[in-house]
């Protein structure tokens, strides 16, 4: 299926546009595969066009993680050359949402998406801010955590459940706490690997997005309140997966299960060896929790 310069999806014709379009959406497919099991293996229970969507979304927040979380530094890229380049991604992408096009294949692919469902620089706006402020030295306050979790994790949420819904009206109530349940969805994810990358986040890119907290003196009632607030979130979120279509519901439900076994994962681990220990869950016990999320009743209620 291609899309045309609107991003709308048509017929399989073989146009030069056409093959374009094939071949970005290509990309953003091979991005998730070099970078997320988790997030790929979720992906796969989409339905088809929206696991397309979601790809493309997930490859543009990569490219610009992959600027401030170390690549570019170690291309040779300080920091005001990381900020030029984010700069310009951020220009580009907009100029694609408004015209359809980009050379950048990951850009191009992404403006279609938002273009055929409707996602605005509202929300891509506060990302790129918050990509920004991952190369500000200056410590966060929980203020400033706030607004970087909206910006770096909740609206990427909101820019999936635009695709979620392109084919499913909802009520503006029903609306409103899929909203409300996907930022608390996105906000989990991010503190939860907050909690897991504490070493990698401090040692190698001079992070604490826990304020107030000596990540190297963490104790076990510290972690357990961070859990805390973490697993609220999760709870929020859950309430309202049976509100999804049933295209997208079995797949957030399996990476919210994915999070909250984490959650449980590292509620389990002492606090002092999470500044040496990346906790994970085992494939095998992804593969499971993926074909629960796929066979259980609520996967199937519309």
């Amino acid at each position: 299926m291609s899309r045309d310069t609107a991003g709308t999806r048509t017929s399989a014709l073989p146009t030069t546009l056409g093959t374009y379009n094939a071949a970005a959406l290509a990309s953003s497919a091979t991005v998730i595969g070099h970078y997320s099991t988790s997030f790929g293996l979720a992906a796969r229970l989409l339905a088809p066009g929206v696991r397309e969507d979601v790809r493309t979304i997930y490859a543009l927040v990569r490219i610009a993680d992959e600027i401030v979380d170390g690549a570019a530094a170690e291309a040779g890229i300080d920091l005001a050359g990381q900020r030029e380049l984010l700069d310009d991604l951020e220009q580009e992408t907009e100029r694609a949402m408004t015209r359809g096009f980009s050379t950048n294949l990951v850009v191009h692919a992404f403006a279609l998406t938002a273009r055929r469902v409707g996602i605005e620089p509202a929300l891509t706006r506060p990302f790129f801010a918050s990509m920004r402020r991952d190369l500000d030295p200056a410590p966060f306050t929980a203020a400033s955590v706030a607004e970087y979790i909206y910006g770096s994790a909740e609206v990427v949420g909101l820019m999936c459940l635009q695709s979620f819904l392109q084919d499913s009206p909802r009520t503006p109530a029903e609306r409103a706490e899929l909203v409300h349940g996907a930022r608390s969805l996105g906000a989990a994810f991010q503190k939860v690997n907050f909690l897991r990358d504490l070493a990698a986040d401090r040692d190698a890119l001079g992070r604490n997005y826990f304020p107030g907290i000596d990540l190297a003196r963490l104790t076990d009632p510290q972690k357990d309140l961070l859990l805390d607030d973490m697993d609220a979130d999760l709870e929020a979120a859950e309430r309202v997966l049976p509100l999804l279509p049933t295209g997208s519901r079995r797949a957030v439900t399996a990476a919210h299960h994915l999070f909250a076994r984490l959650s449980a994962r590292l509620r389990e681990t002492p606090a002092h060896e999470l500044m040496s220990t990346r906790v994970r869950v085992p494939d095998p016990e992804k593969l499971m929790i993926a074909l629960s999320s796929s066979l259980g009743p609520q996967a199937w209620r519309r």
